[in-house]
């Protein structure tokens, strides 16, 4: 029942309760909480004033979970139950990182049932959602002490180009950690968010977030409060933890030219590195000291070490543009987002691509954590809806598998989201009750060459001759990039549909080299494609006539029986080498071919039809 407010006539309204809402950022190296507060919507600090939480949590039997510094500074100690970086975990395989088991420092628990990747620890074994709960949990308990209150809701962010597995163990993981999730917000918009209020920007604006794990690029169009994504791309690993591991590398590399001096372990290595990376930032050269040992880090050698993945950012930042139909000249401002982003080598890259300085005046380990908490006070309802609106995209096409191994796109890449897209498919054959559908991800023509997400089956369609149901496939992402599929046939109303949760993500680098291929192989797969149909519509005819001549090929002559048997035996022939012009013509040759047949066909049974009538009942 609706209740009404009641007031006394002229008395004062009661002011509005300010709801506990917050904004998540869930880095790779560090996490950060974020509410409104007095005039904004600041970062909460701990109990000791630090705004930056690390991303790592240390396990031990019979005790809860450390998470933050303390876990930290037991990296080096205690690395198999100390884990960092475990968002670069989130929706990968067990295969996938045993694959880098030299590149982490932990072990994988093998005999988990259900094969998703955990990390034994004397506490058990944890899997990636349960550790990324525990850092949200920490969180939590900051944002609550800061706020004095239970929290209602949060907006949590996500590198723009997660898939749909990394997206939901968020959501899990968040779901653990007693988290109403309002929304999950790509990264690079919540810094557009977060920068654009602050300083009523206008125009094309790149944001280019560079953090520990992840990297994002952004072009999004900010026009009269109206933030809008026009294209997204980025590396889902690629981040400051690949820079500290090449100067771990390099470091051990030193290490073994000097005899006598052991190498220490990979989690102390990258301490070292990671602590080298940060003095760079500021001196031209940083001395590297381990027991009686001591090299020298330059500037030049460290831009050595970084230029493929530097290299790789300006990529995607091309790509971007090309999706985005925008040239350099068409950037108003370029946003550095993330802690790897304070980097020189980085910086001057950025501004020597778009040919002008990039805007730091925001804290870059800052910024998407605000924006996230602009976001949930919107969200919450502590701040009009109408304040700003924001339009995010899906990185990738999705679409589904047709006959031929065939890919129909439903949503393209680059759509607007939340998104809801329908098109109508048939039955391939007579008596057809049952249609396999197969949900895929990617921009090639072929199926082979996308991502498989799901399968689901529409069973007790009405047997029909084929072409004769009608079969309307639904897709929807919602605001948080997951999506759902259905299929239902119309004349009866019979549904099937699927959430989807694939187990696990994409492999490295896997996104950047499916649009790579899209774009290199464009005409190889338009070719493809166009021989699939020809070769669907060849098949449909051969299996027209086949059926046909059973029932029906004493009307012909030895002569024309023959002569059908060769085009018959000419189009399949074409289909096996020719290309899509050559079976398109054979196909048409079979079809005049077989055309005295299909008229003798057509007198017989309208003679047969109307046997037995008179003249009188014909006219009529």
């Amino acid at each position: 029942m609706a209740l009404l407010q009641i007031q006394e006539p002229g008395g004062k309204q009661a002011k509005p309760l300010h709801r506990r809402a917050v904004g998540i950022d869930l880095g790779t190296t560090n996490s950060l909480v974020s509410a409104s507060c007095g005039l904004g919507v600041e970062t909460l600090p701990d109990s000791a004033g630090q705004h930056l939480l690390p991303s790592v949590v240390h396990y031990s039997k019979g005790k809860p979970p450390l998470v933050g510094v303390e876990a930290k500074a037991l990296l080096v100690d205690d690395p198999l139950n100390t884990i960092a970086s475990v968002k670069r975990l989130l929706g990968k395989s067990l295969s996938e990182l045993k694959a880098k088991q030299d590149y982490l420092p932990f072990e994988f628990d093998e005999a988990r049932a259900d094969g998703a990747p955990a990390i034994l620890t004397e506490a058990g074994s944890k899997d990636v959602v349960q550790i990324s709960a525990d850092i949200l949990s920490a969180l939590v308990e900051r944002a609550e002490a800061s706020l004095k209150g239970a929290l209602e809701g949060a907006v949590i962010t996500v590198p723009a180009y997660f898939n749909d597995a990394q997206r939901q163990q968020t959501k899990d993981a968040a779901q653990l950690a007693g988290l109403n999730v309002l929304r999950l917000l790509n990264e690079p918009t919540a810094a557009a968010v977060a920068y654009g209020l602050d300083s009523n920007d206008q125009g094309n604006v790149v944001v280019f977030d560079l953090g520990g794990g992840t990297f994002d690029v952004s072009l999004l169009s900010l026009k009269n409060g109206v933030f809008e994504v026009l294209a997204t791309g980025g590396d889902t690993s690629l981040g400051g933890d690949d820079i500290d591991h090449a100067i771990a590398e390099w470091i051990a590399a030193q290490l073994q030219e000097s005899a006598g001096v052991a190498l220490p372990s990979v989690a102390k290595l990258r301490q070292l590195a990671n602590a080298a990376k940060h003095e760079l930032s500021d001196k031209p050269q940083t001395a590297i000291v381990i027991n009686q040992f001591s090299a020298l880090l330059e500037e030049s050698t460290l831009k050595k070490l970084t230029a493929d993945m530097i290299r790789r950012t300006i990529m995607s930042c091309r790509r971007v543009l090309r999706d985005a139909g925008l040239a350099v000249a068409d950037i108003d401002n370029i946003v550095m987002v993330g802690g790897s982003t304070r980097m020189p080598l980085v910086r001057d890259a950025v501004a020597e691509f778009f040919g002008k300085t990039p805007l730091t005046d925001i804290d870059p380990d800052k910024v998407v954590a605000i924006g996230a908490g602009i976001q949930a006070d919107v969200l919450i309802g502590n701040k009009s809806p109408d304040s700003f609106l924001l339009l995010d995209v899906n990185p990738l096409s999705l679409g589904i598998e047709t006959m031929g191994e065939l890919v129909e796109k439903i949503i393209p890449r680059n759509t607007t989201i939340p998104v809801a897209k329908a098109q109508e498919f048939t039955t391939f054959k007579d008596g057809q009750t049952v249609m396999s559908l197969h949900v895929v991800q990617g921009e090639r023509e072929l199926v082979s060459d996308c991502r498989s997400l799901a399968r689901f089956e529409l069973r007790d369609i009405p047997a029909m001759v084929a072409g004769g149901a009608k079969i309307r496939v639904s897709f929807q992402v919602d605001a948080d990039g997951l999506l759902s599929v259905s299929a239902e046939e119309l004349s009866t109303g019979k549904k099937a549909e699927i959430q989807v949760k694939p187990s696990y993500g994409l492999k490295s680098s896997v996104i950047e080299e499916m649009l790579q291929d899209s774009q290199s192989h464009a005409k190889i797969d338009m070719e493809a494609r166009s021989i699939k149909e020809a070769q669907l519509e060849a098949t449909q005819l051969l299996d027209a006539i086949a059926n046909a001549l059973l029932v029906d090929g004493n009307l012909l002559s030895r002569e024309e029986a023959d002569s059908l048997a060769e085009s018959i035996k000419a189009l399949e022939n074409t289909m096996t080498s020719g290309g899509s012009v050559q079976i398109h013509a054979a196909t048409e040759e079979l079809n005049q071919a077989s055309s005295d047949f299909a008229a003798k066909r057509m007198d017989l049974h309208i003679a047969n039809a109307l046997r037995g009538e008179s003249i009188d009942a014909v006219k009529k």
